[in-house]
């Protein structure tokens, strides 16, 4: 049986392709969903896909992930930045995290520049757009092989 990775998007994610496409690019959630599908199949995988504006939902979905997911893949968005209550679900996880953002935000707003994510991250890809989610799950592949 393939390996099941949950990819999770936070906040506003669901906007991609209509958000600043400047920044984030003019595909959609649904097309980066469906290239992780047809990359993880490639790699022996299979990605279980969730995107939510709620910080109380991505909570429950690490908490979930934790009963079956091999790794989690994960943009948190904003929530990147803020959220102490995510870093804390991810460190109850036991397999590979990988964080992802479509934009560098090192060279963004001093207000990104701060990961709490990354304290728990295996690897952390940054400014690759959304081709970062296809080099994460490469990179979950060989943490897993």
């Amino acid at each position: 049986m393939p390996s099941q990775i949950t990819l999770l998007n936070g906040p506003n994610l669901n906007l991609l392709g209509q958000r600043q496409p400047r920044i984030y690019g003019a595909e959609t959630l649904a097309d980066v969903e469906g290239a992780c599908a047809a990359r993880a199949a490639e790699l022996g995988l299979t990605v279980d896909c969730h995107q939510s504006n709620h910080e109380g939902d991505l909570i429950d979905l690490i908490h979930a992930a934790r009963n079956g997911a091999a790794g989690i893949v994960i943009n948190a968005g904003a929530y990147t930045h803020t959220s102490v209550a995510i870093l804390d679900a991810l460190n109850a996880f036991d397999g590979p995290v990988i964080e992802v953002h479509i934009s560098n935000v090192h060279a963004r707003e001093a207000l990104r520049h701060h990961s709490h994510i990354s304290a728990r991250a295996d690897a952390v890809i940054v400014g690759c757009g959304t081709q970062g989610y296809l080099f994460a799950l490469d990179r979950m592949a060989t943490l897993l092989g």
